[in-house]
């Protein structure tokens, strides 16, 4: 992998100041991931000058290709990933798509459409590996679009067993409930909503996402993503791996929770290359380690890593 010296974005783009670019020095996970573990939420980003970043973007990241995500996903003892359409390129699935294809069966993909989306091109991105669509609902990173136009699409992906992948941060869950509640799909909850964590695990903010989840069996959250939620942060950083020192802690009993209650329902990955992190870039090492602060048992394990996410993206597999 490159040193950040080098990762200059390609093309003729220039990086958003203060967004700071992906970890170059992972290390070995001291966990070691059950046999056939699946990644089940990164990104791509260009090559900016292969892979064009939408006009409208709200930030512009540094480059991050399939090639480094996968060497990635050797290094921490993954199988397979999820790619997630990341918001810099829009409705321009085309680098996500062509991380699928170079992936040779071992990565599933979450697009990004529009309402003027063909059967045709539906069906291309099927045959490539994608098997769900993203509706972004976090103001400071996408522009709002209206939900009867949300429903037509989620209404039309039915027909080739696709999901909706939902992003939202947990203030905004009280007006989207109704919305969320109508989607005639599975609906996979990113980063559990983006509880704020310097609130109560069991008060009524959290509560809320709880119950979401009870009342409606078709909810699958990813339990992901703990330096993006965390306030005290990662006090055990690169290569200094003791989680009760206090690396993210903060965020453990609600993805337990999660977990604990929702084990058939639950995901988990890695969020490289971590978008819009401005105060510290993680360890994805670490961010292994953190998984059995988690999923407390070698079956919660297996599920969260294994079997959910087979049986979400690779059912025949499965």
């Amino acid at each position: 992998m490159r040193k950040p010296a080098e990762m200059a974005t390609t093309g003729n783009f220039t990086k958003t100041a203060g967004w700071m670019d992906w970890y170059t020095g992972p290390s070995r996970p001291r966990f070691r991931v059950p046999a056939g573990a699946v990644d089940a939420h990164c990104h791509v980003f260009g090559p900016g000058a292969e892979f064009p970043f939408a006009p409208e973007r709200k930030y512009t990241p540094c480059d991050a290709s399939k090639t480094e995500l996968y060497a990635l996903r050797e290094r921490l003892g993954f199988a397979r990933n999820v790619v997630v359409q990341a918001t810099c390129h829009g409705a321009d699935n085309r680098a996500m798509v062509d991380a699928l294809v170079h992936a040779k069966g071992k990565a599933r993909g979450v697009a990004t459409v529009k309402r003027s989306v063909t059967d045709q091109q539906i069906q291309s991105m099927h045959d490539a590996g994608v098997r769900g669509v993203r509706f972004n609902f976090v103001k400071r990173l996408v522009d709002f679009t209206p939900k009867d136009e949300l429903l037509e699409i989620a209404g039309r992906i039915t027909k080739w067993g696709w999901h909706v992948v939902i992003y939202f941060e947990a203030v905004d869950l009280p007006e989207l409930w109704d919305f969320f509640t109508a989607l005639p799909t599975t609906v996979v909850v990113d980063h559990m909503g983006r509880p704020d964590v310097s609130k109560p695990v069991d008060g009524p903010e959290f509560e809320l996402f709880v119950k979401f989840m009870r009342e409606h069996n078709n909810v699958w959250s990813k339990v992901s993503c703990p330096e993006r939620l965390s306030i005290t942060g990662p006090k055990a950083l690169h290569g200094e791996k003791n989680l009760e020192q206090g690396a993210y802690t903060d965020v453990i009993p609600f993805a337990k929770r999660i977990v604990d209650e929702f084990p058939d329902r639950v995901l988990w990955g890695t969020d490289w290359p971590h978008p819009n992190l401005k105060d510290h870039m993680p360890d994805d090492g670490l961010l292994v380690d953190f998984i059995p602060y988690i999923a407390t048992t070698a079956e919660l394990q297996q599920k969260l890593l294994v079997t959910n996410p087979m049986r979400l993206y690779w059912p025949k597999e499965a």
